[in-house]
């Protein structure tokens, strides 16, 4: 949520920053700081009447201790009339600050100067690439052909269990998915990051606290009986941990990782693309967040960046970094850079991360804040990155790691795995 004001402060420089995604500011703008205003005047005229209200009442008190009882009862009148004055200005003032906060809720995050302006994942920028895409020999499979060949992963049996895009791994195929999980997990740590086991399922005012929600309710999975949602990535239950919290200088910087399942709706998603590991309504992720001064963030998100490259380094996957442009960003992000494996026999390119910083778009709902060195109470920045999201890595490790002799594991992995094919 976008700050009133920085609002004031930085009108043009927002309309012209949200333009990038497409999205016409400057009404709904114009209207945040109207409301504002009307709150802030309203809020004058309520502590005003208040006050005179508790003035009138010391009179009050000492006018029946002197035996002054009829200019008391009179005064008394006045406070009754105060009453309902106050009454009805707090109403008005509850009733401008939700509709106050509705709209700021609508607004996206302002995007940072180097994104990109467009309009969807066709305007993003290739900033980097690396690895070789392997040369898979004639009749090479994709990986729900290779799955259903080496019995490691059973789509049908998911869909009976529970419904299309809840697979179930067996076998080695459920060995090398927790191999990748406990490999995620050590490079995190070893990278100073502490690990969490977090509640599976949030309440409502954490999917506020990050953005989910009103944003993507549609997406996300609701126990109507407990309004309880599951999650649809670490990152919420993870960052709102720190939700209502005044740091200071020695709590920086704040490094988290952990595993999860993940849950969403995927509705809307169709064809041929969302096949196998491609889309799936339960996937599990490793994730990482940080929580950072301001002067911090952006190295911190360079340091997430290059924390993901080594992992792909060690797995020997071809991959590739975008720069996600103003049309495909997400809501709540100011810069997010997109991670890609390249799915060889399916021939395109697959997400399997997201690293983004979202500057104080989230601490301003979360109400996360720290005391800085002049003693002022600022906001953070907090940010996150999939490291890595499981179902599209091993989709690339099965296609891209195929022989004639069954399926070799990277390297790295064997020691988690105690094989080095699948066969």
């Amino acid at each position: 949520m976008l700050q009133v004001n920085n609002i004031k402060e930085n009108k043009e420089e927002f309309i012209k920053g949200l333009k990038k995604r497409n999205f016409e500011a400057e009404s709904i703008l114009e209207e945040v700081l109207q409301l504002d205003e009307k709150r802030r005047a309203t809020q004058v005229k309520l502590d005003d009447i208040l006050a005179e209200s508790n003035r009138l009442s010391k009179e009050i008190g000492m006018m029946f201790k002197n035996g002054e009882h009829q200019k008391a009862n009179l005064i008394k009148e006045k406070t009754g009339n105060l009453k309902e004055d106050s009454k009805a200005l707090s109403e008005e003032l509850s009733e401008t600050i939700l509709k106050l906060e509705t709209l700021l809720y609508t607004i996206p995050n302002v995007p940072h100067e180097s994104v990109p302006a467009g309009t969807s994942e066709d305007d993003n920028e290739e900033i980097f690439k690396e690895g070789d895409v392997p040369v898979l020999a004639e009749g090479s499979l994709p990986h729900w052909e290779l799955a259903k060949k080496y019995d490691i992963i059973d789509f049908e049996l998911g869909n009976k269990v529970t419904g299309a895009g809840f697979p179930v791994y067996k076998g080695k195929g459920a060995r090398l998915q927790r191999a990748l999980i406990t490999y995620f997990l050590d490079k995190a740590i070893d990278a100073g990051y502490t690990e969490y086991q977090l509640p599976l399922m949030i309440n409502e005012a954490s999917g506020l606290g990050t953005g989910q929600l009103p944003d993507k309710e549609g997406q996300m999975y609701h126990v109507t009986a407990d309004d309880l949602y599951m999650i649809p990535t670490a990152e919420v239950p993870m960052t709102n941990m720190y939700r209502d919290r005044l740091l200071t200088d020695k709590d920086f910087p704040i490094a988290c990782t952990g595993y999860t399942p993940c849950f969403r709706r995927e509705a809307g998603s169709y064809g041929a693309h969302v096949r196998g590991l491609n889309r799936l309504h339960q996937f599990d992720k490793v994730e990482l967040v940080r929580i950072e001064k301001p002067e911090d963030s952006y190295a911190a998100l360079d340091n997430m960046v290059e924390h993901i490259k080594d992992i792909l380094a060690d797995l020997k996957l071809p991959y590739r970094i975008l720069r996600l442009c103003g049309g495909d960003l997400g809501f709540t992000a100011a810069l997010t850079y997109d991670f890609e494996v390249f799915s060889t026999a399916q021939d395109r390119w697959l997400e399997i991360s997201s690293v983004s910083n979202f500057e104080t778009f989230q601490a301003n709902r979360l109400k996360l804040r720290y005391k800085n060195k002049e003693g002022k109470k600022e906001l953070v920045h907090t940010l996150n990155g999939s490291a890595l999201a499981l179902p599209r890595v091993l989709a690339g490790i099965l296609e891209n790691y195929q022989t004639e002799d069954g399926i070799k594991v990277p390297d790295v992995l064997v020691p988690y795995t105690g094989f080095d094919l699948i066969d």
